[in-house]
């Protein structure tokens, strides 16, 4: 049975106490149509439909619609967080004034967002619709980590022949580690990271700098 208590307020009852108990119904379908869309996206990519998450959320289509006019902007309400954390993460890396630190740190970082929300990364490597809220954001990303590796490369760390597009790649390494060991995730993919980052050095260090464990010890 649909949960379809997000009308106007003041509908279906009278008094503040009322009122009161259909804004806090209405907020609980917003936060549940929320982390089921979240769940779906991390499931299916960004394309479910809007009448599969309301059918998940246990809500009307309506009720879905009255929260969420468009598809997009379900999917910027459950990525905003994500989003600014890829958005401070490279403007970090930017102020840095080691460009291969803040090269690592990027990678470092968009690939430990991943291990916690599958989700995320799954549906930007799929298609982020367009229209998305934080079109401009990602932009801006893109061309602030195509600002790193250029300052990369033209400090003699990065090797040569390494594109910004590459990211794509580790990134889909990380989520297949990612999905095949849930419970090492956090750890497999530091020390996966730390390989590929070594891989990456224009003049790798010689003995090479030492992987994180894999875990704890036994």
């Amino acid at each position: 049975m649909s949960v379809d208590a997000d009308r106007v307020p003041g509908e279906g009852g009278t008094g503040t106490g009322a009122r009161r108990a259909l804004r806090t119904d209405a907020l609980d379908n917003r936060n549940r149509i929320v982390e089921v869309a979240r769940e779906a996206f991390a499931a299916r990519g960004p394309d479910v439909t809007m009448r599969e998450i309301a059918r998940r959320a246990g809500v009307g289509v309506a009720t879905l619609y009255r929260r969420f006019p468009t598809r997009e902007s379900l999917v910027t309400e459950v990525f905003a967080e994500q989003v600014a954390a890829c958005v401070a993460a490279v403007d970090d890396a930017l102020a840095d004034p080691d460009p291969w630190r803040g090269f690592c740190t990027v990678v470092e970082k968009a690939c430990a967002i991943q291990t916690v929300d599958r989700g995320f990364t799954g549906a930007f490597l799929s298609a982020v619709p367009e229209g998305a809220g934080f079109a401009g954001e990602l932009g801006r990303n893109a061309r602030g980590f195509r600002e790193l590796t250029r300052r990369a490369k033209d400090s003699g760390d990065l090797r040569a022949d390494f594109a910004p597009g590459d990211l794509r790649l580790l990134l889909m390494a990380n989520a297949g580690v990612v999905a095949n060991s849930p419970a090492g995730a956090p750890a497999l993919s530091r020390r996966l990271v730390a390989l590929l980052l070594q891989s990456l050095r224009a003049h790798p260090s010689d003995p090479p700098e030492p992987l994180p464990p894999v875990g704890p010890p036994g």
